[in-house]
């Protein structure tokens, strides 16, 4: 048995039951931390004042959690539209100042599909974003982190290395990786090692292969919609999201990958789907602990 030293995150909202009673579930258990969406709803810049913010950090320090990340993800077409992106990357910027204000310095994020045409204006738009917000987050020692699926690894990381600083990073999900593009997500480890910050405990099975412009969206397509993407992931007519452990993503491997490349970050449980998230988390929780012991 290998020894995991990674804390152990949930997402918030996948309890659905607010922020405020899903935190005290979040402690209830077992987690050391929290993600919470910050990109709508009440949890988001517009919203919270310097003291409300304060007031958040220090009731979830009481219950002897920390924030491991913000879901930052403004949906749509990622930063593939460059008309939206003006205003993307300023509420971007918000939620990342917000998140050095509650304690994290990790956003995750969708960027969008990063395209095979590296010459094309939706790559150019897409990376100018990404340029701009990784000098952002770099200069705060900040991260803004990619959630892994719309496309290999290998193309993700080519990305990420032609924007000059890592400000801009990864948030690792196995699970994403398996069912959409088919991609190895213990290989993936190795592959994207300078860039992970933040990782998604989640597990799935791929059923048949998907273009993941379908799936994520893209220019041409319709745009992200993460309720249509969690019902995809649920009826099962590409891949299908199950608890931790159920599905095909190697859990020593994978876990023996990220100790490999000495990664101390959080493995922060999501559960889309399911009848009673709850029980498939405290599931997760136990999972996860059993390579901590």
């Amino acid at each position: 048995m290998i020894h995991v030293p990674n804390k152990i995150g949930v997402i918030v909202d996948s309890f659905r039951v607010g922020v405020k009673e899903g935190l005290l579930k979040a402690k209830e258990v077992g987690a050391d931390g929290v993600q919470i969406h910050a990109a709508s709803g009440n949890f988001v810049p517009d919203k919270l004042t310097s003291s409300a913010r304060q007031e958040w950090r220090d009731y979830i320090a009481s219950l002897g959690l920390e924030i491991s990340a913000l879901v930052g993800d403004l949906g749509g077409h990622g930063f593939q539209d460059k008309r939206a992106n003006t205003e993307k990357i300023a509420k971007s910027k918000q939620i990342l100042d917000m998140a050095i204000e509650l304690g994290t310095n990790v956003v995750t994020t969708h960027i969008g599909v990063v395209p095979e045409d590296k010459n094309g204006e939706i790559y150019e738009a897409m990376h100018l974003a990404c340029a701009e917000l990784s000098a952002y987050a770099e200069s705060m020692n900040a991260f803004f982190a990619i959630e892994t699926g719309p496309e290999t690894a290998a193309t993700l990381k080519d990305f990420l290395d032609g924007l000059g600083t890592k400000g801009v990073s990864v948030n690792y999900d196995p699970a994403n990786l398996v069912m959409v593009t088919g991609d190895d997500p213990v290989q993936g480890v190795y592959t994207l090692r300078d860039y992970i910050v933040h990782t998604h405990a989640k597990d799935g099975v791929r059923l048949r292969a998907s273009d993941p412009r379908q799936i994520y969206g893209s220019l041409g397509y319709e745009p992200l919609d993460h309720e249509k993407v969690a019902v995809a992931a649920e009826s099962g007519e590409f891949f299908r999201e199950v608890p931790l452990g159920e599905g095909s993503v190697d859990w020593y491997s994978y876990l023996q990958a990220l100790v490999d490349i000495e990664y101390r970050g959080y493995l922060t449980i999501e559960r889309e789907v399911g009848t009673n998230p709850e029980t498939d988390i405290i599931k997760a929780v136990q999972f996860l602990k059993k390579f901590k012991s």
